[in-house]
């Protein structure tokens, strides 16, 4: 299997509000930028909309390490998802998990591949992550202005 390292960060101006997330697919030595976002948003939803994308981006089954400075995404899908799905969609105190519908579209993603996902320290100097971060920011602002 292919091995690729995704980075991902989103943002909400407001939060919420205006959202932008962003994906960098590395394979290879090779790099390939997805952005994009949405009026109204969380920082939440931004986060697991960029590791969403950044797996459907995959053509085929591959080994792949997701990085994310959020520890919702990394430790949703390592630890709390499963039971989660066992309860119903139900958090440990019984209320219905918030953005199901993109937890339920992330593990779709997932399901082609072998993932690993890695948390990373937001804005300490990580190049990709901080790359990431400029881009989700951009994509979000342009939301903001009403150029999508």
């Amino acid at each position: 299997m292919q091995e690729v390292i995704i980075y991902c960060d989103g943002c909400s101006l407001d939060n919420p509000g205006p959202g932008g997330w962003a994906a960098i697919l590395v394979y290879n030595g090779v790099e390939k930028e997805f952005v994009g976002g949405e009026l109204a948003s969380t920082n939440n939803r931004a986060e697991l909309q960029a590791a969403t994308i950044g797996l459907q981006a995959l053509k085929r089954g591959c080994t792949v390490k997701v990085v994310s400075d959020s520890q919702y995404v990394v430790k949703g899908m390592s630890e709390w998802v499963a039971g989660w799905q066992r309860k119903g969609w139900r958090t440990a105190n019984g209320d219905p998990v918030k953005n199901r519908e993109l937890w339920e579209a992330l593990l779709e993603a997932v399901k082609p591949h072998n993932v690993k996902w890695e948390w990373v320290k937001g804005h300490a100097g990580h190049h990709y992550n901080e790359r990431c971060d400029v881009l989700a920011k951009e994509a979000a602002l342009k939301f903001k202005a009403g150029v999508s």
